[in-house]
This record gives structure tokens, C-alpha cells and sequence, in this order.
């Protein structure tokens, strides 16, 4: 039987999340499983994950913003735009794990969304309850609520213990 798929956070300040998502879904990859990476706040201009090309079809990466910058560098009018794009790569979230698409949905920087009030913590809650028993979402983002934390099985914290400046 296979073990049912959790849902885990990975959060904290500073770099390292999505990193560790993209890990683990190399390491799915490596035990004939597939997985979707949709990024959310990080515009198109993003290349630090460009290389997963090279796991198509296995792993696919998809962005719904079009601005070339970071939400936080954007005016309110063309945030106004990419929060209706991100409200897109929610609705695509929910049609991957209906149709079960996948076995590992990495939701980037989604935790962030919401920090933004683009979409709501009962909008991911949501994408759990339409999530079958083997699916495994992983969520990143510098901070998780109290309420969003009780609803996953794992919340991991990324911390800088020592950061030597060159």
C-alpha cells in the first residue's frame, strides 16, 4: 500500500525553500513519480529553477505571472494584473489535483499569496480537501499561520544559524 502523501511547509526568512521543495521533488522523480512546481510572486524574470527543463515530463514548472519583475517591485495597477494571474495558478492547483495529475504538487512562495491577501488561507485548505490520499503538496512561503499550520502534517522551518559575510 502506498503511504499516504502529506502535506508539508516549508518556511522561514531568508533563501532555501524552494530549494528544498525542487529536492524533493528530484528525489520523487527518482522513485518513478511526477511532480508539478507552480511559482507564484516571482514574476517570469525568475531563472533559479530554469533547469528543471531537464526533468520534463517528469517535473513541470509553471508560472502565471507576466511581469518580468518580483511582485513586491510592481505598481499597484500591475499588481492588480498578476493578482488575477495568480488567482489562475490557483484554479490550475485545483485542476491538477482533481484530475490527478501528479503525485507531488510544490505550491512556491503560496504561503506569500496569502501573506499578499491574494488569496485566502481557506482557498489552499481547499486544495487539501480535493487532494487524494497518495497526492503530496508541498507549500513554501516566509511565514505560515497558526490556523494554516493545523491543517498540514508537516511544517519545517529553514533558519540562518551563521551567515559569514565574504
Amino acid at each position: 500500500m502506498e503511504k499516504k502523501g502529506l502535506i508539508q511547509v516549508y518556511c522561514g526568512p531568508g533563501k532555501g525553500k524552494t530549494s528544498v521543495a525542487i529536492g524533493q521533488a528530484i528525489r520523487a522523480v527518482g522513485h518513478g513519480k511526477t511532480a508539478i512546481v507552480i511559482q507564484f510572486l516571482k514574476g517570469r524574470a525568475t531563472s533559479e529553477v530554469d533547469y528543471l527543463s531537464v526533468f520534463e515530463p517528469d517535473i513541470k514548472l509553471f508560472r502565471f505571472e507576466k511581469k518580468n519583475k518580483y511582485y513586491e517591485d510592481l505598481t499597484e495597477e500591475e499588481r492588480q494584473e498578476e493578482n488575477s494571474n495568480i488567482r489562475n495558478g490557483l484554479n490550475y492547483a485545483k485542476k491538477v489535483l482533481v484530475t490527478q495529475e501528479c503525485d507531488m504538487l510544490i505550491l512556491d512562495e503560496i504561503l506569500g499569496a496569502i501573506e499578499y491577501g491574494i488569496i485566502s488561507e481557506e482557498d489552499v485548505e481547499n486544495l487539501f480537501r480535493i487532494k487524494d490520499e497518495e497526492t503530496e503538496i508541498i507549500l513554501t512561503g516566509n511565514v505560515v499561520s497558526a490556523h494554516l499550520q493545523e491543517s498540514v502534517d508537516r511544517v519545517v522551518s529553514l533558519e540562518i544559524i551563521k551567515n559569514k559575510k565574504e
